[in-house]
């Protein structure tokens, strides 16, 4: 499992504002994590924790495609519940998503407290508090049209399908990709590209040995090469591409699932050169390369 290597710096979940003193500024930092928008110098003040957190919620809400059945047309409210934790949390929620819509659908949190409530939201966040329950609340609810997010190390394990953690300063997020895919919620390789790594999925291989999860043997694997740029970049990370493998072996279409643009690039050009075994039918195979510096 790997961690995001994108973020935001924050104060530290003991550094609560109260609800209505957030500065605009900060607030607008965390949401260009997600909108990609430039920030000037006056909005790089330090938001905290608890928002950092907030306007992740918000933003896997406005930048996923959700399901029909789970999210119909209408005016119906798109629900972000919270599971556990402390009422603070709850109102930063509340203050950085007050008057927000996702489509036709206003935004509201609320604090779940019953396996029924559950059952009604859209995206539910577990917080460590909760970990010890976390396994049989996911066990329980529906398999598509929730996405299901945490903050507990264990928690992709247990069936999670987004993770936020903490690492030297910075809220990042990891991804259970095969979670993800059963739940029918889908976001664009743009943002699952950030998280540079995903639970779930074949081991991640050694810069030298590429990881094949397929059916078919392969019986040419040249390794992907290193890009110059990257390397220049100092890039490291995973990269993971879905590829179309004809009868006679060969590579035809190469999509790629998640990596920096400049890794799964390169993991897509070697992978066009593989030969699989024949086989009496046409497959769909994928493949994932960790690149390190050489």
């Amino acid at each position: 499992m790997q961690i995001l290597k994108h973020g935001v710096r924050s104060r530290g979940e003991d550094g609560f504002l109260p609800p209505r003193s957030y500065p605009r500024t900060a607030l607008a930092i965390i949401l260009a994590v997600f909108s990609f928008q430039p920030m000037t110098l006056a909005q790089q003040q330090s938001p905290s924790e608890a928002q950092v957190k907030a306007a992740y919620l918000l933003n896997f809400a406005k930048l996923a495609e959700w399901p029909h059945t789970g999210l119909p047309e209408g005016p119906s409210p798109f629900a972000i519940c919270i599971r556990g934790g402390e009422e603070e949390f709850l109102n930063v929620v509340k203050s950085v998503v007050a008057g927000k819509t996702i489509g036709t659908h206003p935004v509201a949190v609320i604090r779940a407290t019953s396996e029924d409530e559950l059952k009604s939201c859209h995206i539910i966040f577990f917080r460590t508090s909760e970990k010890k329950h976390a396994r049989v609340s996911v066990g329980s609810l529906p398999k598509t049209g929730v996405l299901l997010v945490g903050e507990d190390e264990s928690f992709l394990q247990q069936g999670g399908m987004i993770n936020l953690v903490r690492d030297r300063g910075s809220i990042r997020f990891e991804v259970n990709t095969d979670a993800m895919d059963h739940s029918e919620i889908h976001f664009s390789s743009k943002i699952l590209a950030m998280a540079k790594g995903s639970y779930g999925v074949a081991p991640a291989a050694s810069s030298s040995n590429p990881s094949a999860d397929g059916s078919r043997r392969l019986e040419l694997s040249p390794a992907p090469e290193y890009p110059q740029l990257a390397e220049h970049l100092k890039l490291t990370g995973t990269a993971q591409v879905e590829a179309v493998v004809k009868p006679d072996g060969t590579v035809g279409e190469v999509r790629v699932l998640g990596g920096h643009p400049l890794l799964a690039e390169a993991l897509a050009s070697a992978v066009r050169q593989w030969k699989y075994q024949p086989s009496p039918k046409e497959t769909t195979e994928r493949v994932k390369f960790s690149f390190t510096p050489q």
